[in-house]
C-alpha cells in the first residue's frame, strides 16, 4: 500500500492487515463483562465498518471452535470514522472508499461492495458502534450475531449502518429487545462507548482489528492486523502451552448450526475442504433450497433455508 494512505482510518493497508486510525482521535476504561474465569482472556478491538475486521472473521470463527474451551473474547468498540472533518491520506469524501473497499474484499476473498459509499456513504461508524455497545447491556452473545448482522448488511447489502431503521434490521435474529435496545442507544451505550475509546487509547491501539491476549499470570501477546490463523494459534500457545485444540464437527450440518451464516471462504476454512470443493457444496445446498444465500458483486453469503 501506498504511505500516503497510511494514517486514513477507511484504507486498510492489506499488507499489514490493519485499518489504523488517524492520529488524536481517540479517547476509558471499562470492566469486562466477562462471566467465566478461563486461562486466557483476549482484548479485541474492531469497529463495525472496518473492512479488516471482516476479513479476519474466518480466523476468528475457527479460534472460537478449537480453543473456544480456554478463551474469552472481551469486544471493544475503536471509533474508526469520527467523522469527514478531516482529509488524510488521499482521502476527501466517502467515494474516495469505494474502490478500496473492492481491493480488499479481493484481497481476503470475503464479500464487501464498495458502491455503498457512492449510493448511501455512511458519515461516521460511531451509530453502529453504540448500537453494539447497547446491546452487550443486554447480553454479550446476542450482541456478537448482532454486530455480525450489522456487518452483513452493510458489506453485502450496502446498508448504511448510521441510519436507526438499518440498525433495526440487524436486530432481527438476535433476540434483542429493540424498545430497550433504542433507550440504552440514547442512554448508558455512549458512555461504555467513550470508555472503549479510552481504553483502546491506554493500551496504544493504533488500528484495527488489534487483538490483546493475556493469561492468568499477566502475559500478554498481541496480534495487529488481520494474520493467518496459525498465528492465532500460536498466541494461545504461548501464553498456555500445555494447551490443547479441540477436534470439531467439519460437516455442513454442523457448522451451518452453529455459526448463522458463512461466506465461502469462512465455510472452506472450516470444513477444511477447499476453495473449489466448498464452492460446489454450497452451490449445490443453494440449488436445493437447503442453504440459501445473500448475492453481492463481490461473493455470497449462505444461510439455513426457514423451511
Amino acid at each position: 500500500m501506498n504511505s500516503q494512505k497510511d494514517n486514513n482510518p477507511l484504507l486498510c493497508d492489506v499488507t499489514t492487515g490493519m485499518c489504523e486510525m488517524p492520529i488524536g482521535t481517540r479517547e476509558a476504561n471499562q470492566e469486562g463483562i466477562l462471566a467465566e474465569e478461563k486461562p486466557i482472556k483476549i482484548l479485541y478491538y474492531t469497529d463495525p465498518i472496518c473492512s479488516s475486521c471482516w476479513g479476519v472473521e474466518p480466523q476468528l470463527h475457527k479460534l472460537k471452535l478449537e480453543y473456544g474451551h480456554l478463551l474469552t473474547i472481551d469486544y471493544r468498540m475503536g471509533g474508526l470514522l469520527p467523522d469527514w472533518s478531516y482529509n488524510s491520506g488521499g482521502i476527501s469524501s466517502p467515494k474516495d472508499v469505494a474502490g478500496h473497499w473492492d481491493e480488499v474484499s479481493l484481497h481476503y476473498d470475503m464479500p464487501i461492495d464498495g458502491d455503498l459509499w457512492l449510493e448511501d456513504p455512511m458519515s461516521s461508524s460511531y451509530p453502529p458502534s453504540i448500537a453494539f455497545k447497547a446491546a452487550q447491556l443486554q447480553a454479550p452473545k446476542k450482541a456478537i450475531l448482532f454486530l455480525r448482522q450489522m456487518r452483513e448488511l452493510m458489506f453485502l447489502s450496502k446498508k448504511n449502518m448510521t441510519k436507526w431503521e438499518n440498525i433495526l434490521l440487524a436486530t432481527k435474529d438476535s433476540g434483542l429487545d429493540t424498545e430497550r435496545l433504542l433507550s440504552d442507544y440514547k442512554g448508558k451505550a455512549v458512555a461504555l462507548f467513550n470508555e472503549d475509546l479510552q481504553l483502546a487509547k491506554k493500551n496504544g491501539v493504533r488500528g484495527f482489528p488489534t487483538f490483546i491476549f493475556s493469561n492468568k499470570e499477566g502475559a500478554s501477546e498481541f496480534i495487529y492486523g488481520t494474520r493467518p490463523y496459525d498465528v492465532f494459534e500460536s498466541k494461545v500457545l504461548e501464553l498456555v502451552p500445555t494447551a490443547e485444540k479441540k477436534a470439531y464437527d467439519t460437516s455442513v450440518d454442523y457448522l451451518f448450526e452453529k455459526f448463522n451464516s458463512l461466506t465461502l471462504r469462512e465455510f472452506s476454512e472450516l470444513s477444511g475442504l477447499g476453495r473449489q470443493k466448498s464452492k460446489n457444496l454450497l452451490e449445490r445446498l443453494s440449488e436445493r433450497k437447503w442453504l440459501s444465500k445473500i448475492q453481492s458483486k463481490n461473493g455470497d453469503l449462505f444461510f439455513k433455508s426457514e423451511n
